[in-house]
């Protein structure tokens, strides 16, 4: 069950990334192993993320959040921590070119359909 209210929509945030080439499965193992645990951990809600599947360099992240307050709250707090900028954070940032963020506000069953249907597969480059 998702850890949102079901009465209300939310905020999602799709986070398309265009990663630098050859650089997709090392990316894929930094976010699954030592980034969302911390994304996690400071309560934002991981919907979706993986590899795009027609594009080697492809690679998305969806987050959801009870408002735009609560989105820039939450991701000051996390990408001005020390911990990101002494963990994760070269070994991700190294290897993005560009990404955009594209804001929609869904119902909890889209929500919930993108959690259920974009499980990250095991990636293979």
């Amino acid at each position: 069950m998702s850890n949102h209210d079901t009465t209300v929509r939310r905020l999602v945030e799709i986070r398309a990334y265009r990663l630098k080439p050859g650089t997709r499965a090392d990316f894929h193992v930094a976010v699954g192993e030592r980034a969302l645990p911390m994304v996690r951990a400071h309560g934002m809600d991981v919907v979706a993320h993986g590899p795009v599947p027609n594009d080697a360099n492809g690679y998305f992240l969806v987050r959801s959040f009870g408002s735009l307050a609560e989105l820039t709250a939450q991701e000051t707090e996390f990408y001005g921590s020390a911990a990101w900028r002494e963990g994760p954070r070269e070994a991700l940032v190294s290897r993005i070119e560009t990404f955009v963020d594209t804001l929609l506000w869904l119902g909890p069953a889209a929500i919930d359909d993108l959690r259920a249907g974009n499980v990250a597969p095991a990636l293979v480059d």
